[in-house]
């Protein structure tokens, strides 16, 4: 039958995983560092997988194709287990670090730069009077965690947005260019971590911009799973 059907572009796709873990119905696979379709039956044709990609390696195509199958899906499921992500995405690869912290410096508290609540993007308002004049800095979750200053050297002044691509059951471009596009934000900066799914937040914020018609300065930061700084744009 002819209906419409995901294509993975073999050559944009970076291996994250990003689309296998976000297919309810195991239609997506990795296979030697790159995601395929398993089988045309396994999937039902409504792109949960597309806003998952940080890469737009997967579209809609209209073509010749096995109807959807529940039933085989529902027996594929219970044959075997979901292939982790661990096993694709280089972000989830455990490792062990070892940081010197001086005894002095563990004695002395913090300041909290946070100016608002909630933070997680998901629950953020659209229009809220902290965002008027606002230098705004979207951050992936994990950053405050691998960089120690992170609140001295990137939350200082702003107002403060954090998400995930990879977990978030949300498209995220519905909501920033809205943002943007309705309050008076004066710049924004998104800072990352340098894992490939991470991504898919620089280019939500991209989209975004684009999309709210708003010409406003904005920067990147890359920062490595130990808490460096590899990379300013």
């Amino acid at each position: 039958m002819l209906r419409k059907i995901i294509h993975i572009d073999q050559d944009k796709c970076n291996g994250c995983g990003a689309c296998a873990s976000a297919c309810l119905e195991d239609a997506i696979v990795m296979v030697n560092g790159k995601a395929q379709l398993l089988r045309d039956d396994y999937c039902d044709g409504l792109g949960n997988c597309l806003p998952a990609c940080p890469t737009d390696a997967i579209s809609f195509v209209e073509r010749e194709a096995a109807a959807f199958d529940e039933e085989a899906v529902k027996r594929n499921q219970s044959a075997k287990e979901k292939p982790a992500p661990s096993c694709a995405c280089p972000g989830t690869v455990a490792r062990t670090m070892e940081n010197s912290v001086a005894a002095a410096d563990t004695a002395v508290p913090s300041i909290s730069h946070l100016r608002q609540w909630p933070v997680q993007i998901k629950l953020a308002p659209v229009k809220a009077p902290y965002f008027d004049g606002a230098n705004l800095l979207i951050a992936a979750d994990c950053a405050a965690y691998a960089y120690g200053g992170f609140h001295a050297d990137f939350m200082k002044n702003k107002v403060t947005m954090i998400g995930c691509p990879k977990l978030d059951d949300v498209d995220y471009t519905e909501k920033l260019p809205d943002i943007i596009r309705e309050n008076a934000i004066r710049s924004v900066t998104v800072v990352r971590m340098e894992v490939p799914c991470c991504g898919g937040l620089e280019r939500a914020v991209k989209n975004a911009l684009q999309q709210s018609g708003k010409f406003l300065p904005w920067s990147v930061v890359t920062l490595s799973t130990d808490g460096r700084v590899v990379e300013r744009i």
